[in-house]
């Protein structure tokens, strides 16, 4: 397993990293007393390196960085998002079948842009009820 391909972000570096980055992005939402999100780490890891020049793999600690997961509407460990041009455009929970995450990635290249596109992103801050 290795780490080289995933990265850490925190509140200093999501917004230039996943809001305004040039790649799309997959975040896993994690903490660390969580069974499933240890169970899934080692398949998130071998994706990074597979798809490491098309897709940048990040990673969030919930409980270090609790305005990310609550901005986004994480509700539980591990969640999987997608964002392409600085939108979520896909999401998974829980301890999915690996091949199942590999597959949404492979979709979300493919597709994410276009579905980037068509997504009305609001964030919670500018509803009025923050």
């Amino acid at each position: 397993m290795s780490e080289e391909n995933v990265i850490q972000l925190d509140d200093t570096t999501w917004e230039s990293t996943v809001e305004k980055g040039q790649k799309p992005v997959v975040v896993m939402f994690y903490s660390d007393t969580c069974t499933f999100c240890k169970q899934m780490e080692p398949y998130f890891y071998e994706y990074a390196g597979d798809f490491k020049d098309k897709i940048i793999f990040a990673r969030v600690n919930i409980m270090k960085n609790p305005a990310i997961p609550s901005r986004y509407g994480v509700m539980g460990t591990p969640t999987f998002k997608f964002f392409c041009k600085g939108k979520p455009v896909h999401e998974m929970t829980g301890a999915v079948y690996p091949a199942l995450l590999k597959k949404a990635v492979e979709k979300n290249l493919e597709h994410g842009e276009k579905c980037a596109e068509n997504t009305t992103w609001i964030a919670p801050d500018m509803t009025g009820y923050a």
